[in-house]
């Protein structure tokens, strides 16, 4: 599929991330103090109040900045040691005009790789599955012609994005334009059909010959989730992740093309091949373990804090996901990244590092940073297109850097 933005293709698109400019609507911003600072007592009262009202302004600034570029609503969530503040800006619904709102729900894309990541590990963890295991030894005659070889390619090279397996959503016609958009968005795919759009390609390069990102590892990934427990990777990122930590605005759709609830809208023009449409109804199975899923920024936020802080994961399982290799394809995005089992590493510019998982779907941009201990976190959505350069990518890298670097 044509864009203008490759790299963000490279870097986190569930689908892509059709850049182009996008209509720039008032601000209707919003911060509040979501958790009071009870726990840091040292501070001196008159001082913490004049410090939260500093950070309260700067994280409304970064998300009025992230709009100026071109994005229709923006919210943003960041949480440390005083508690959770927030901002929001623009609209969640152009045709009401409604304000965008802090809990509003969003789609979050190849975010969605973490939590599946996540059930692998455990799943290894378990002792019933080895990230050495072919795809072949799980999935037998799946990744097969046209070079493609399934017996080559481990889990840990699927989660790694090492697998050298073709993007399938690079190939898949819904994405390609607006037309194609709306003459496909409630089909219904299978994980077999999606990772035969993939396979009906040459693959990219040898298994572990280098990284590049594929959202057909994640299908597949959710396959082996399924052969190995009996049940879908839905059902069990559910059962493990989504009724455990409590995520109630968070969801893993199959078929249901609706957000249920409050929700931004999410608006695209497929990189200009037509008018800006609302791209928010769309079947979630064209996405499947690659990013079908549905969240808010406070329900990321605590999933970060329980994975990053060791509650989801055992030690062993949690140093795989964290053991990244070189990601220079991303590098006009985020400079010097590195990627791991399901997480993306980057470069703090105040020193050491945070860890993420962005997502993008047509009209609808997640971004988000946690420090390695889980107990700063920032999130951040965005929908609309935003810009045709990289403002807006930097807008947002400046607002989650400028957070935990705070």
């Amino acid at each position: 599929m044509k864009t203008k933005l490759t790299s963000r293709i490279v870097a986190t698109t569930l689908v892509t991330a059709l850049a182009g400019i996008g209509l720039t609507l008032p601000a209707a911003g919003a911060t509040g103090q979501a958790a009071s600072p009870t726990h840091d007592r040292t501070l001196n009262k008159a001082y913490a109040k004049t410090l939260n009202k500093t950070h309260d302004k700067r994280l409304q600034a970064g998300v009025e900045a992230i709009l100026k570029t071109g994005t229709v609503g923006v919210v943003a969530q960041s949480t440390g040691p005083r508690g959770s503040r927030y901002a929001t800006a623009g609209v969640a619904d152009k045709a009401t005009g409604a304000a965008a709102r802090s809990g509003d729900r969003f789609r979050m894309a190849s975010a969605s790789k973490t939590f599946v990541a996540t059930v692998v590990l455990q799943l290894v963890g378990e002792g019933r599955l080895s990230l050495d295991d072919t795809v072949e030894h799980w999935l037998p005659g799946v990744v097969s012609g046209n070079g493609n070889d399934g017996s080559r390619i481990t889990v840990r090279q699927l989660l790694q994005h090492t697998s050298g397996l073709f993007n399938y959503t690079a190939d898949l016609p819904v994405l390609a334009s607006v037309d194609d958009y709306r003459a496909g968005r409630y089909t219904t795919w299978t994980p077999e059909q999606l990772v035969g759009i993939a396979t009906g390609h040459a693959p990219d390069f040898e298994p572990g010959a280098k990284w590049a990102y594929s959202n057909t590892n994640y299908i597949l990934a959710g396959m082996i989730i399924q052969k190995v427990t009996g049940k879908s990777w839905e059902q069990q990122v559910t059962k493990r992740i989504i009724r455990p930590l409590g995520l109630r605005d968070t969801s893993a759709p199959t078929t249901d093309s609706r957000i249920p609830g409050r929700h931004l809208h999410g608006y695209s023009d497929f990189g200009k091949t037509g008018p800006t449409i609302d791209t928010t109804r769309f079947n979630p199975s064209a996405a499947g373990a690659a990013g079908a899923m549905i969240g808010t920024t406070a329900d990321l936020t605590r999933f970060y804090q329980a994975l990053l802080g060791g509650k989801l994961l055992r030690p062993a399982q949690l140093a795989e996901m964290k053991t990244t290799v070189r990601a220079a394809d991303l590098d006009p995005v985020w400079p010097g990244a590195r990627y791991g089992l399901g997480l993306l590493q980057v470069p703090l510019t105040c020193g050491g590092s945070y860890y993420s998982h962005a997502g993008d779907f047509p009209g609808y941009t997640t971004r988000n940073g946690v420090s390695p201990d889980g107990r700063r976190v920032v999130v951040l959505h965005a929908t609309g297109d935003g810009a045709s350069d990289l403002s807006t990518e930097q807008a947002q890298n400046d607002l989650i850097d400028g957070e935990l670097c705070a």
